[in-house]
C-alpha cells in the first residue's frame, strides 16, 4: 500500500450495485450506486456495470478517469455461485486491477465481523445465510427467487401480490393490503399478469414496505405474511448456529423491519454488524480489515 493507492469495493446485488472508494488511509473519497447487478443480468452486462460504477466513483471524488487503471478492486456479486459463473466473471478483462471476486454474501460476512469468523443472514431483495470459519465459507439458502429467498423482500412481495389476486377473484376476503396492491394494477388482473411476465425479484420486493406498514396496522393477511416470514428467518438463524457459527448478524434492507417480529430468544443471540458489504469488498481489494473491539 502506497501513499497514492486507491481502493474500490463493489457490492453488486439484486437491487443495487454499490461502490465505495477509499485512499491508503481508508478515508472514504466517494460512495455511489446504480441499478441491479447480480449474475442474472449476464456476464457482459456485469462487466459494463462494474466499469460504470468505478468511473462514477472516481468522478464523484473529482479524480481523473485515467486513474481507473490504478484502482485496486474487490467485488462481491450476487448469484456467482451458479455453475460456471465465477469462472466466467473472473476471466473478464477489466480496466482496473480486480484483486478478488466473491459472492455478495461472503463480502457482507467479512464486513459484518471485521474480517473475523462469524455469520450473517442477509435479508434484502433475496435472502441467504453465510458462515465464515477460518478459510471455510458455508452458505445456507440463497438459491434464487422464487424457489428460495424465504424471508426476503421479493418473497414478501410475491405473497402480497398473490393475496391481492385472490381477493380480486373473491377466493379470499379483501383487506386494506389487498386493496392497496390491487390499486397498483388498477384492480385489473390482466394488468397484474402483464406485469408478472417481466417482473424481477426487485419489482416484487417493492411491495415489502407496504406489507410491513399494513401488518403494523393489524391487517390480518399482512400480519400472517410477516409472521410466516419471521418463522423462516428464525429457522435460518437456528440452522446457522447449529452449523457452528460463533456469532450472527442480520443485514439487508428487510432486517430492521422484521426484527421486532422475531422472538426474544432469537434476537438475544444476534450481534450488531461491524460494517457492511462494501467494507468486506474493500478487504478483498487489499484494505486491512479492522476487527470489532
Amino acid at each position: 500500500m502506497t501513499a497514492n493507492s486507491l481502493f474500490l469495493g463493489i457490492d453488486a446485488g439484486g437491487s443495487r450495485c454499490k461502490a465505495r472508494l477509499v485512499d491508503h488511509n481508508s478515508t472514504v473519497l466517494s460512495q455511489v450506486e446504480s441499478g441491479p447487478a447480480n449474475a442474472k443480468i449476464g456476464v457482459e452486462r456485469l462487466r459494463a456495470a462494474w466499469i460504470a460504477v468505478a468511473e462514477s466513483a472516481l468522478a464523484e471524488a473529482n479524480i481523473s478517469a485515467s486513474q481507473l487503471q490504478n484502482l485496486q478492486v474487490g467485488i462481491g456479486v450476487a448469484g456467482i455461485s451458479r455453475p460456471g459463473m465465477k469462472e466466467a466473471v473472473t476471466s473478464l478483462e477489466l480496466p482496473f486491477n480486480c484483486r478478488s471476486i466473491d459472492t455478495d454474501a461472503a463480502v457482507a460476512c467479512l464486513g459484518a465481523h471485521g474480517g473475523r469468523d462469524g455469520a450473517i443472514l442477509i435479508l434484502g431483495t433475496g435472502s441467504i445465510g453465510c458462515i465464515k470459519n477460518g478459510d471455510s465459507t458455508v452458505t445456507i439458502g440463497g438459491y434464487g427467487f422464487p424457489i428460495s429467498d424465504e424471508g426476503s423482500g421479493a418473497a414478501l412481495g410475491l405473497s402480497g401480490v398473490r393475496h391481492a389476486l385472490r381477493a380480486l377473484d373473491g377466493r379470499t376476503k379483501k383487506t386494506p393490503l389487498s386493496a392497496a396492491i390491487s390499486e397498483r394494477f388498477e384492480n385489473d388482473t390482466s394488468k397484474a399478469i402483464a406485469w408478472m411476465d417481466t417482473a424481477t425479484p426487485y419489482d416484487y420486493g417493492t411491495f415489502a414496505p407496504l406489507i410491513f406498514d399494513f401488518a403494523e396496522q393489524n391487517d390480518e393477511i399482512a400480519r400472517s405474511i410477516i409472521e410466516d416470514a419471521a418463522k423462516h428467518v428464525e429457522r435460518f438463524i437456528e440452522t446457522i448456529f447449529a452449523k457452528g457459527a460463533s456469532r450472527c448478524a442480520l443485514v439487508g434492507g428487510v432486517s430492521a423491519r422484521i426484527t421486532p417480529w422475531l422472538r426474544d430468544r432469537t434476537t438475544d443471540q444476534l450481534v450488531e454488524p461491524h460494517g457492511d458489504g462494501l467494507d468486506g469488498a474493500l478487504f478483498l481489494a487489499g484494505v486491512p480489515a479492522v476487527s470489532p473491539t
